[in-house]
């Protein structure tokens, strides 16, 4: 018998399911509608996936796991191989976390300046939801899910709670790189048997951190003045870092009886 060139649907769920345990047939659907896969069809409409398929999966699925790079990043480093199996993509092509949230902050630093507010679009009534941040990362709820690999009903009791926030685009809510970074590390803390409802703690404890903040910076900020304005804003930047170092350091001090 002469062995199939292509894959099912479900023998490709079954090829990955081990090296990616969060896959389903639902997930590889929605990849297809976003159109970062497109598998041949049969003649009745099953799909047929070639070891090129496979292997642009296999890639999607790693950015996401490996890089946390939304859909619409990697969308575009497909468009960019030319022809490529995506597998072949060198690493340093990809670009990690830590460079998308670089390239978001430089991109929030020029927005004040004539030039960049000429061309800042106000809304994103053109359908394109990209256009709604100033920033590089945009995701619908489904795809922010995918990046963070958390339910989608955790990004919903996620929002619920003011943890997560997000911006209308026509009839579709969009979110920003804060909301990944969010996702991302409350994710974290689902692996190790918490819930939605347990980090909701740090919200309230960061709302009470602001306004105590707010109380110190607010002064500043309405001098009205450029220097002034650079100054709250390190000023937020050296209280964050401080706050972060000493809760650190007092739940460590908290917890020293119990390890």
């Amino acid at each position: 018998m002469i062995a199939r060139p292509h894959r099912s649907i479900g023998e490709v769920l079954i090829l990955l399911q081990e090296e990616f345990s969060e896959i389903t047939i639902s997930k590889i659907r929605f990849l297809e509608s976003q159109g970062l896969l497109d598998p041949e069809r049969t003649p009745s409409g099953y799909r047929k996936f070639y070891e090129r398929d496979i292997a642009t999966l296999r890639w999607i699925l790693e950015q996401q796991r490996d890089h946390f790079l939304p859909l619409k990043v990697i969308k575009t480093k497909l468009e960019e191989s030319d022809g490529e199996v995506p597998g072949t993509v060198a690493e340093s092509a990809v670009p990690s976390v830590d460079e998308i949230l670089s390239s978001v902050a430089n991109a929030a630093g020029q927005k004040d300046s004539p030039a960049s507010s000429s061309q800042q679009p106000t809304d994103a009534a053109d359908g394109d939801a990209t256009r709604a941040f100033s920033g590089s990362v945009s995701m619908t709820a489904d795809e922010l899910a995918d990046a963070a690999s958390i339910d989608r009903s955790a990004i919903d009791e996620l929002e619920k709670f003011g943890m997560l926030s997000s911006r209308s685009a026509g009839s579709t809510q969009i979110y920003d790189d804060d909301a990944l970074v969010v996702a991302r590390l409350v994710s974290g803390f689902l692996a190790r048997g918490l819930e939605p409802r347990h980090v909701r703690m740090y919200k309230l404890a960061t709302d009470r951190e602001a306004d105590v903040f707010e109380q110190i910076i607010t002064p500043r900020r309405k001098s009205g003045s450029h220097d002034s304005r650079d100054e709250a804003v390190r000023a937020i930047d050296e209280l964050a870092k401080l706050g972060a170092e000493l809760r650190s350091a007092l739940l460590r001090q908290s917890l020293r009886g119990a390890v």
